[in-house]
């Protein structure tokens, strides 16, 4: 925490705002709108949870010890204490207590805008842009100078658009049929066909692997999906309709569709098609919520610790480039994932569809007023498996060339060197390649892994009534969960954390397919606010691990026998 006080309170570092760049003010919030937030505590105890995850990361799945969840709130839980503390300060501040989680080490708090200024030392405005409108404030979020070193973050008072989806189409939107061939180097593929070439496995000793016994979480921040959709998508792939539910999220956020497939309706459909179809008798729970920080905090924190269901893995196509997040919003997820970690969740993660910029090619507000590369958040996280792109050639169902997903009309797989996460522990052998933006900083390289991503040979999908080509990162994370599940059903246990055994065992024995030609340098990026356009330099593939590739796309088979 910084020293610098507001009064009796102190600022929460790294919590400042700025307003979304083209945004202005439309007026003060009307201070008796209610407002709900969720304060996020510090862990119990003095045991260190990222030492725990690392002693279980060296081994083996079968002889890790994972976590139960009574054990992770008796070892890494809020302290009842500090949640007393905060029921208390929220009480003498007019506001109500709407419920407490200590395994989620969070206390959801409910008042009027009012309150909330006073309380937190934030003066809420109605901001309004290009997309539309939403609640903001500048400057940092106070608390007590007593209660500082509890409380990690607030998150709710502002609700900016804060992650958006993965996925590109190609923009001829061309209908495609399961046998249509574009061109010999632009087929598009179902993914049962994708499994194939990717050689997921299908039986272990005489058993069918197809995900039985496990649970695919798909996190989702708009859209929605529709059975019947689901009912025709699977029927034309010969496969019964799978176990497919939805978890609602917070402030009314649910199974929405939109009727607009290009809007957040084919995020959704992607994610639950994909995974599914390569692990069919897997369940599939897909958790709704809000974009806003709030809200993708909450439908992962459901995710991860929903015991009625129990998810093995979680796949994320949502995210933005790191600069997007404040400190304490990256440190949240930080902590979520280590809890997944802790579990023996795995959580894959797409890596972006604007190369090395991380940036959507518009003047919108969601943009960086900087023409350099970032990376994408959650993705970069050291406790993601991040998942970035390729470009795929097949013929005789065989694959004949892989190269690094950078189409000519626009879209490539996102991936650098990140700016805010330290390099892990991981990647200490690995000499990565300095930051493009010349900043000296050790941070963590991305992404882990790859896949099919280029829309040009993208996934063949079903939404919103059309059938037709998705491509983009969202792909890749259901890609390599519904693997992941299916190895899972092979070895008897979970996968889990995967990054240490993927470093330091399974990618330097040439287990994955190594892509080794390509780059997703950018040109011609608008600097946002201007008409400036710049050429952003990428990462080139290379042999062995690359930050526009990772150590590259899956063989399921060799990737299963690695793990056993």
């Amino acid at each position: 925490m910084s020293s610098k006080k507001n009064g009796s309170k102190i600022p929460i570092q790294g919590s400042e705002r700025q307003p979304l760049v083209g945004s202005h003010v439309v007026g003060p919030i009307d201070p008796n709108q209610q407002v709900e937030v969720t304060v996020r505590l510090r862990r119990a105890g003095s045991d260190d949870i990222q030492s725990r995850i690392q002693e279980m990361a060296n081994q083996l799945p079968s002889d890790r010890h994972y976590l139960t969840a009574e054990e992770l709130e008796a070892y890494y839980g809020a302290d009842p204490d500090d949640v007393a503390k905060v029921e208390r300060f929220a009480l003498n501040n007019g506001l109500q207590v709407v419920r407490t989680d200590n395994t989620k080490r969070a206390v959801v708090l409910k008042g009027s805008a009012s309150a909330m200024n006073s309380t937190f030392g934030v003066e809420l405005k109605q901001y309004q842009y290009s997309e539309g409108s939403y609640r903001g404030r500048t400057g940092h979020i106070h608390v007590p100078t007593e209660i500082a070193s509890i409380i990690e973050g607030v998150f709710g008072l502002d609700d900016r658009p804060q992650a958006e989806p993965h996925f590109r189409h190609h923009k001829s939107s061309k209908r495609v049929q399961s046998s249509e061939i574009l061109a010999i180097s632009n087929r598009t593929f179902t993914p049962v066909e994708l499994a194939k070439l990717y050689n997921f496995p299908t039986d272990r000793n005489g058993r069918k692997l197809d995900g039985t016994g496990q649970c695919i979480a798909i996190i989702e921040l708009g859209g929605g999906y529709r059975d019947s959709d689901l009912d025709t998508y699977f029927s034309k792939l010969g496969i019964a309709k799978p176990d497919i539910s939805s978890v609602p999220g917070t402030r009314g956020a649910d199974n929405n569709p939109t009727g607009n497939p290009k809007g957040p309706d084919g995020e959704v459909m992607l994610d639950i098609e994909v995974a599914a179809a390569v692990a069919p008798k897997a369940k599939i729970v897909v958790y709704f919520d809000k974009p806003d920080d709030r809200g993708f905090l909450a439908a992962l924190n459901r995710a991860i610790h929903d015991t009625s269901n129990k998810p093995s893995v979680i796949s994320i196509s949502w995210g933005k480039p790191e600069e997007f997040w404040t400190a304490p919003n990256r440190q949240a997820f930080d902590g979520m994932l280590q809890d997944a970690a802790a579990l023996g969740i795995t959580v894959c993660c797409a890596s972006g569809d604007n190369g090395s910029s991380d940036e959507r090619p518009s003047n919108d507000g969601q943009g960086i007023p900087d023409g350099n590369a970032h990376v994408d958040f959650p993705a970069s996280s050291a406790f993601a498996l991040a998942c970035g792109g390729t470009h795929l050639t097949a013929f005789n169902g065989s694959i004949s060339n892989e190269i690094v997903w950078n189409d000519p009309d626009g879209g490539a797989g996102g991936g650098g060197i990140s700016a805010f996460t330290q390099r892990p522990d991981y990647q200490r052998n690995l000499v990565l390649p300095p930051s493009v933006n010349g900043v000296n900083f050790d941070g963590r390289g991305l992404p882990d892994v790859s896949g099919d991503a280029s829309p040009l040979t993208g996934y063949q999908v079903r939404v919103d009534g059309r059938d037709f080509p998705i491509g983009g990162t969202s792909a890749v994370a259901p890609l390599w969960a519904g693997l992941i599940a299916l190895i899972n059903q092979a070895i008897g246990t979970r996968v889990g954390f995967l990054n240490t055994l993927l470093y330091i065992r399974i990618g330097p024995n040439g287990v994955l397919r190594d892509i080794t030609n390509g780059n997703n340098g950018i040109n011609n990026v608008k600097v946002i606010g201007s008409d400036q356009l710049v050429d952003i330099a990428g990462y080139s593939a290379a042999n062995g691990w690359d930050a526009s590739t990772g150590w590259g796309s899956p063989d399921g088979k060799k990737i299963m026998t690695s793990l056993i």
